[in-house]
């Protein structure tokens, strides 16, 4: 719903959401009343103590200050309870509650201080049951109103004084042109330069450059345009996800995912040997696995990983022409020889430097495949996530390509990057001049794949023998024309709803409108929402079937959204404008249609039990396309789905399946 109004300013809550804190701080205030009730009955005569007349008075207006508090949460509760998240008219008496509630933190505070004062006077001389019992007072009554500030810095929306004048396009009409311009013109500044604050906050620990600079700024005006069409609180987005994870889930009652029933192999590919692919892929998973160095060795080896890394990794350490970047203690570097099973020998050029657009990277030499392995790091610091968050487009011209293609723009960059070390530095002509029959191979997983997939691009006219195998790239990388292009030599593989495959501004403003769909039309309060949906994630059972305002009507009618909906719907970004409109080809938009790289290859989990499933998990894979990840699945394994373990796992079940079935 939209954000409270509370002293003339939006805030980060919405009016159903005080429910379930407020239920939560009702049983603590009344198990405290009760006890103090208790105390105050049992000690009545007993307070002719030095200090006790403080006492009986303090514990006294305790009582009725806690019931006073009582009655007003428990109105606060009920109030809060009433109506659903796109209709909160009977909830429109709360503020005046919620008013009253913060006027007796003021007393509550007096009664606080004064309860301190008390306690630490040392000639207060009564029962030591009354004076730990006032002790626990003091400290839970602190502890709230601490809390209490807490929750209201977290809720506290920088822009409260100004999102109001996020107005429709007919509202604006009424006022001067040049004002509503300047209207606009300002309340979007602000609200980048908000987004830029906390973005350079989070990332406070690093060196700050000029490319940093210009990422905090591109980024900030990315969650701008996508955050600021919409009015919904935080618990409304939750809210949202739990409702379309339970609609996927009726979905998926047939054998076969949506998906995948929509999924048919192009001609092109159905001659492809997948079971040759995916032996390659398992080979190479190791190498793009083995670029994250000691953090993915001790993820996966949590028990002897620092053990053996202590006791091996300053032998055969490399010179330092080798090496670029940090790597303490050779962690780094003895952890990839530990996963890939290579020798110092076999390694032409490693990279630990890491800057933003800058990505560490790795150049060895494999027998077993007799190749020249390009492998990439994926994310592992907030260098990486601002490369992955600068999703503007630019141009990639390529000779072979009839119509120019958009790319990733950050990830670009990175490419280009490594793009520059390996022919600039001759670190490839060194790799050919040792091994010149070997073919070239690039390798990387999440970020890692994405600039794998690009680099392969800019390297596909000086190597035509080249291949790449992308692991779990981001979804927004290339434009049509650069995947069809890409399918020539890159292969890609995901496995099952990885959130990161199917990451793009398309994807996330459809999703979006899915949320605010779904969430303005359901007639169910949302503290139930939640709940059940709390319930469900974590003991599975049967979708909860909530009755909306679209069951009943007709499909014509579905693609008219209702009123609820538009209020939602503040005004249109441009990402969200990108799709329902064709872009011009004079003028694309700022966030076109981006798609996975190459073939794709999709790994999906087969299991017994949709919520827990047995160690023993079977898997299947098929060759897809990149219509499958045009939509954002709601899963609890869209996040481990992404991880390289899991990637790893996948395929070296599915290789040794197919050994098993060849030795058979």
């Amino acid at each position: 719903m939209p954000g409270l109004v509370l002293f003339g300013r939006r805030w980060a809550i919405g009016s159903d959401d005080f429910v379930l804190p407020g239920a939560f701080e009702l049983f603590v205030r009344l198990v405290w009343w009760i006890g103090i009730l208790v105390l105050y009955t049992v000690h009545k005569g007993q307070f002719n103590c030095p200090g006790g007349g403080l006492l009986h008075s303090y514990l006294l207006g305790l009582i009725l200050l806690l019931a006073s508090i009582i009655c007003v949460l428990s109105a606060l509760v009920y109030i809060s309870m009433q109506g659903t998240i796109s209709n909160p008219g009977p909830r429109k008496s709360l503020p005046k509650v919620l008013y009253t509630r913060l006027l007796l933190y003021f007393p509550e505070f007096i009664w606080a201080v004064v309860g301190a004062v008390w306690v630490s006077d040392n000639s207060v001389q009564c029962e030591k049951t009354v004076i730990n019992g006032v002790i626990g007072t003091v400290i839970a009554s602190w502890i709230i109103i601490v809390f209490t500030v807490i929750g209201v810095v977290i809720v506290f929306d920088p822009l409260g004084g100004t999102k109001t004048f996020f107005l429709p396009e007919g509202v604006s009409r009424n006022l001067e042109s040049s004002q509503s311009g300047q209207l606009l013109y300002n309340v979007k500044s602000s609200a980048t330069r908000v987004w830029e604050k906390r973005i350079r906050l989070l990332c406070c620990c690093i060196v700050q450059d000029d490319d940093h600079r210009v990422a905090f700024t591109s980024i900030a005006e990315l969650f701008r345009n996508y955050f600021s069409d919409t009015d919904l609180v935080p618990s409304d987005i939750a809210a949202g996800l739990i409702l379309l994870h339970q609609e996927q889930d009726k979905m998926e009652s047939c054998p076969k995912e949506p998906e995948e029933v929509l999924c048919h192999s192009p001609s092109s590919l159905v001659t492809d040997d997948l079971d040759v692919e995916l032996e390659n892929a398992a080979h190479y998973m190791l190498f793009a696995a083995a670029a994250y160095g000691w953090p993915y060795y001790v993820y996966t080896n949590p028990y002897t990983a620092l053990c053996k890394l202590n006791g091996d990794c300053c032998r055969n350490r490399p010179t330092d022409s080798d090496i670029t970047g940090s790597d303490r203690h050779n962690f780094h570097f003895g952890s990839i020889l530990k996963i890939t099973g290579l020798q110092y020998r076999d390694f032409i050029h490693i990279s630990f430097h890491n800057k933003i657009y800058e990505i560490p990277f790795f150049v060895a030499l494999d027998h077993k495949k007799e190749a020249i392995v390009v492998a990439v790091r994926g994310t592992l610091s907030f260098e990486d996530i601002l490369t992955d968050l600068s999703a503007d487009c630019e141009d990639l011209t390529l000779e072979e390509v009839l119509e120019n293609g958009f790319v990733h723009k950050g990830i670009t960059q990175a490419a280009n990057y490594i793009y520059q070390k390996l022919i600039n530095d001759g670190i490839l002509n060194q790799a050919f001049t040792i091994a010149p029959e070997y073919k070239l191979v690039i390798v990387g997983h999440s970020l890692g794949g994405g600039t794998a997939s690009i680099l392969a691009i800019m390297l596909r006219n000086s190597f035509p023998t080249l291949r790449c195998y992308a692991f779990s790239p981001p979804g927004g990388l290339l434009s049509k024309s650069l995947a069809d292009y890409s399918k020539r030599f890159i292969v890609s593989v995901i496995v099952g709803k990885d959130l990161v495959a199917r990451l793009s501004m398309p994807n996330m403003e459809d999703l979006k409108r899915r949320i605010v769909r779904i969430v303005a039309n359901c007639n169910r309060p949302k503290y139930q929402i939640l709940l059940r949906g709390c319930w469900y994630e974590v003991f599975g059972g049967d979708p909860d079937d909530f009755p909306t305002e679209l069951d009943g009507r007709n499909q014509d009618a579905l693609t008219q959204p209702l009123l609820a909906e538009e209020s939602l719907m503040v005004h249109r970004s441009p990402s969200y404008n990108a799709l329902e409109e064709e872009p011009h080809l004079s003028s694309p938009p700022q966030y076109p249609h981006l798609y996975l790289p190459g073939k794709i290859i999709h790994i999906g989990e087969e299991c017994s039990s949709r919520r827990l499933c047995s160690s023993d998990i079977k898997y299947t894979a098929r060759w897809s396309n990149e219509t499958v990840f045009s939509s954002i699945l709601i899963s609890p394994k869209m996040i481990t789905d992404h991880m390289p373990d899991v990637v790893l796992k996948a395929l070296n079940s599915l290789s040794q399946e197919h050994g098993s079935c060849l030795s058979c």
